[in-house]
């Protein structure tokens, strides 16, 4: 009976953690510097999930991100909560009050406007549709950064970081760097 109890309780035990168990998703970067150095570029991996810094030497850094919507797909109208591919840059920076930072892109650009209106063209999305804006990269709710370690897409189309991940990056990205966003 004790035995029987132990193990039991031991299975409980397991279960319980099995719901509890939360993996942090954590930024890599480069050791040899503490900054980047010189011009900088971003590369937003939406199939991985990775915003990448790169700098004069290559590679400096790589932070966990999440997007709007589940689908990967390349955005198409304003609502449907996808995240745009193409070249960027970025063309405003300001803090906010609810994202903590918001580093703003220039979507839509004149390429973008030109998909937008050859698939409105092709009937691919409504006569009426708009092709939105206001697309950025900014932080999570307060106290919320645990939706970018459990790859919750949440946005509106925009690319979402912990907290301290978009300070960091705020704090070296000038007005103007580049930013790829790929799938």
């Amino acid at each position: 009976m004790k035995t029987r109890s132990s193990f039991l309780l031991a299975a409980l035990a397991i279960v319980l953690l099995s719901f509890t168990e939360h993996k942090q998703r954590s930024v890599f970067k480069s050791f040899f510097n503490d900054v980047p150095n010189g011009v900088i570029n971003i590369l937003i991996d939406k199939s991985d999930y990775e915003l990448r810094v790169y700098d004069a030497d290559g590679w400096f850094a790589t932070y966990p991100v999440v997007f709007g919507n589940k689908l990967q797909d390349d955005k198409m109208m304003e609502g449907d909560r996808k995240t745009p591919e193409g070249t960027f840059s970025i063309v405003n920076k300001r803090p906010h009050d609810k994202w903590e930072k918001f580093l703003s892109l220039s979507y839509p650009t004149p390429a973008d406007i030109a998909k937008f209106n050859q698939r409105k063209a092709q009937g691919l999305i409504p006569s009426n549709a708009r092709i939105g804006g206001g697309i950025g990269i900014h932080g999570t709710w307060p106290r919320d950064d645990m939706v970018i370690d459990y790859y919750q897409n949440w946005t509106n189309g925009c690319i979402s970081m912990k907290r301290d991940d978009v300070d960091e990056l705020y704090s070296y990205c000038p007005i103007g760097t580049k930013v790829t966003i790929q799938q």
